[in-house]
Parts: C-alpha cells; sequence; structure tokens
C-alpha cells in the first residue's frame, strides 16, 4: 500500500514521449511523516497515522501536541489498513512522492468546492418554469413539491440547499509523472477542490 498527502495546485497539459497531450493536476506532495501506527491488538485496527506541513507550536493545542511525535504539523491523518496491506514504514519515517511510478493507478479524497446556498436550476439541474403564458417570476422556480394527493413533502425530494463541500473520492486515477526534485506528481485528469485544498492519495 502507498500513501501520501499533498496540496491540490493547478491544471495543465502534459506531453507523452508519443507526443500525445495529457490533462494533468499538480498535486505539491512534500514529505509526510509517520507519528503513530496503530495495531488492531492494541488499539483494536490498523492503522498508519501521518502528520503534513509544519506548523508553529503556539498554533497548536497541548492535546494536539502530544499526539505529535517529532514535530508539529497542520495536518493528522490516517490511513486505516486492510488484512491484505502490507506497510514497511516506523514511526518517524518520511514519505514523499518517490513512492510513487509513472502509470500507477490511485484513489484521491479531496473536498469539493463549497458554493453556498444554490437553487434547484444550478443545485439539481432542473429546467425552470416557462416564461410565457401569463408567468413573470417563475423562471427558476421549483414547481410543485407536495406530488399531487400528498399533504407533506416526501422525503427526498430535490430542492434548493447548500451545495458543494463534500468529501469526494475518485478512484482509477493514473499518475503520470513523478517530480522528486520538487516534490511534485501530475496526475490525469482533474481533482475535487479549489486551489490548496488537501488530497489524500492511496494505491493499494
Amino acid at each position: 500500500m502507498k500513501f501520501i498527502l499533498g496540496i491540490k495546485e493547478n491544471m495543465t497539459e502534459y506531453f507523452s514521449d508519443t507526443g500525445e497531450v495529457v490533462p494533468v493536476s499538480i498535486v505539491s506532495a512534500t514529505p509526510s511523516i509517520v507519528t503513530r501506527i496503530f495495531e488492531k491488538s492494541k488499539d483494536g485496527y490498523d492503522s498508519v497515522q501521518v502528520g503534513f506541513g509544519l506548523q508553529k507550536k503556539e498554533r497548536i493545542t497541548k492535546s494536539q501536541a502530544g499526539a505529535m511525535k517529532g514535530g508539529f504539523y497542520k495536518t493528522l491523518k490516517e490511513f486505516r489498513l486492510k488484512p491484505a496491506d502490507t506497510v514497511s514504514v516506523k514511526e518517524g519515517d518520511s514519505i514523499d512522492v518517490s513512492i510513487f511510478t509513472p502509470g500507477d493507478k490511485i484513489s484521491v479524497s479531496s473536498i469539493s468546492k463549497g458554493k453556498g446556498f444554490q437553487g434547484v436550476v444550478k443545485r439539481h439541474g432542473f429546467s425552470g418554469g416557462p416564461r410565457t403564458h401569463g408567468q413573470k417570476h417563475s423562471e427558476r422556480e421549483p414547481g410543485s413539491i407536495g406530488g399531487g394527493l400528498r399533504t407533506h413533502v416526501p422525503k427526498g425530494m430535490r430542492m434548493a440547499g447548500r451545495m458543494g463541500s463534500n468529501r469526494i473520492t475518485q478512484k482509477n486515477l493514473q499518475v503520470i509523472f513523478v517530480d522528486k526534485e520538487n516534490n511534485l506528481l501530475l496526475v490525469k485528469g482533474a481533482i475535487a477542490g479549489r486551489r490548496g485544498t488537501l488530497v489524500e492519495i492511496v494505491q493499494r
């Protein structure tokens, strides 16, 4: 099992050896430090905890500092291990982009862009009401929500509400290029989230 934390940068084009143009997302993955290893015999489950991004000591609480071994980090993340997973790391080890090779199939998890409170046209793709036949202000209205004979709103009715800021996991993405000197990964296609979003990259 391979895993690392990174920051989504921007998208660009990558030209392969055959001249093919590949759209890629750039992920800046500075080395992550293994801060703790959880074992099923002692903790009830198998997991590896890593720290990412250095932080000033004054900006973290005492309880957070107690969980951080070897430094102070902005983010602590755990990667749960399945019974078939094998990981040859120990506390204090550094994990960098060199563990990946071009062609690796990976899963990328991140938080999508938050869009706030949105109506049904943007949130669910409704077409809105008709623009003619005496209707003035119904262009982006949802229409009836009762459903005819019902006296209540059915559960699951698509309505206006908060949109975005969801955890998205994209599977079967491909590593196109590994820049070990600058700690960069080029991943084929788009990754959910804005620039600066924390991403979790895993290959099993």
